[in-house]
């Protein structure tokens, strides 16, 4: 096998299929462990826990006492460096692979017809067949003005390792609603531009108020259905027009989405469109024979965890061929890790309607339930249900507030399993938990049927 991209699908898939006995050849340009590892998931978590600390500390009063908070950014920026990305080095990865028995090659990947890659001058023939996980990058908007600015990217903002006075955010996604209150935080002064009508487009409607709610209640500015007309940065300083407003900062992230990575890896070679948004697989990632194809080009989302399940998926195909497990997307859970955290899974309410689906919701406010009381400081939140009626099953369900995401295991388990919402309704919940709320959001759920 070839595997190109090693980015978290693409390495478990090569590891696996070494460790079964092929001879795997695992190729990428950049870092081994790809996004996730050094510019994605494992540093921006270090940066919100980091920010929930302060968070939390910020609450003691009227509640535990007195505390007084220093933030200070270094601590940060030298757990990312040192902790997490090694100085953006992957050598500990490289022979984490190399021990599975995985031949490592350094550089760019291209097709070059059915099973057979080159990489910077060599050919390497797979017997069995080619793996493409080769992942995303920074999606630039097309803003006047702003490719000839020094914006930031999320690549930029994970390795910064001093602070900005002040920051503009163009994008309301999971990462940049993060990192805005990250930086916030410890003391940037933030504002969010986000061209949609409310941030968190792809989530409940309730989930985009409460998190508006609160980056309001930490001076975050936040102006959503904007209208960008142009970037300009001058002095040291960046100035968005936002027609008759201009907003000026010292530092510009932009976050507006991100492009897969299909233009130049030689999909022409194999009759495929090389300018295609994503690539079209079967329910065992099959592209077509002896082509397959994980993470965020196959149009899936881009979530580690979704990538490490189809990474899954493609070994059991190419071990097993069609006794292997296929591909079932009904239930991906995403946490976005803000204060409060937002998880969600499945489909949302709007999108179980587009489907056709006759739909009910439940709904239950995080802090009316007992554990809510109890914790009293920093718990906003809620659980919301969606349930086919005329199946009487969960499709999607959004949990906010503290630790939602470790909520989200019961509903993702009950969605994946199908389990009745009459069986969800009468098993017994731990009290006082915040777990209580799905029970009263099922309660509610009921009630409207």
């Amino acid at each position: 096998m070839v595997v190109v991209g090693l980015g978290p699908g693409g390495r478990s898939a090569a590891g696996d299929l070494a460790k079964a006995g092929l001879e795997v050849v695992g190729v990428d340009e950049h870092l081994v462990g790809g996004e996730c590892s050094f510019y994605g998931c494992t540093p921006t978590k270090m940066m919100t826990r980091a920010a929930e600390l302060l968070g939390e500390t910020r609450r003691v009063a009227g509640m535990a006492g007195a505390s007084t908070v220093v933030p200070e950014w270094a601590d940060v920026a030298e757990r990312i460096a040192n902790e997490a990305t090694h100085g953006w080095h992957d050598d500990a990865e490289v022979d984490q692979l190399t021990a599975s028995g995985v031949t490592f090659v350094r550089g760019h990947g291209r097709l070059a017809g059915s099973r057979s890659v080159t990489v910077d001058g060599q050919t390497f023939v797979a017997r069995r067949g080619v793996v493409l996980g080769t992942g995303t990058r920074p999606a630039v908007p097309p803003i006047e003005g702003l490719a000839g600015t020094p914006y930031w990217t999320n690549r930029d903002a994970v390795k910064v390792s001093r602070l900005p006075e002040s920051m503009i955010v163009i994008g309301g996604s999971a990462i940049a609603v993060e990192l805005c209150q990250v930086f916030a935080r410890f003391g940037v002064t933030v504002c969010l531009v986000e061209v949609a009508g409310r941030i968190l487009a792809q989530s409940e409607p309730e989930a985009s108020a409460l998190i508006t709610e609160a980056f309001a209640a930490e001076g975050i500015d936040v102006h959503t259905g904007a209208d960008i007309v142009g970037v300009t940065h001058a002095e040291g300083r960046f100035h968005v027009e936002l027609g008759e407003q201009t907003l000026e900062a010292e530092k510009l992230l932009v976050v507006a989405g991100r492009a897969n990575n299909l233009s130049d890896i030689g999909l022409e070679t194999v009759g495929l469109d090389p300018e295609a948004a994503a690539l079209d697989t079967d329910d065992r990632m099959r592209v077509r024979d002896g082509l397959w194809a994980i993470g965020d080009i196959t149009g899936e989302g881009g979530y580690t965890h979704v990538a490490h399940y189809q990474a899954g998926i493609v070994t059991a195909a190419i071990l097993r061929g069609d006794n292997g497990p296929r591909a079932d997307y009904r239930a991906v859970p995403d946490v976005t890790f803000t204060d409060p955290e937002i998880g969600s899974v499945g489909v949302t309410e709007a999108q179980a309607r587009d489907e056709g689906r006759r739909v009910l919701t439940g709904f239950a406010d995080l802090a009316a339930s007992p554990r809510g009381w109890t914790h009293k400081r920093g718990n906003s939140g809620f659980v919301k249900v969606v349930e086919d009626a005329d199946e009487q099953v969960l499709v999607g369900a959004t949990v906010a507030g503290p630790r939602a995401g470790e909520l989200l295991a019961h509903l993702t388990l009950a969605i994946h399993a199908r389990v009745p919402t009459g069986s969800l309704s009468t098993m017994m919940y731990p009290f006082p938990t915040f777990t209580e709320t799905i029970e009263a959001a099922l309660s509610d759920l009921r009630e409207a049927s």
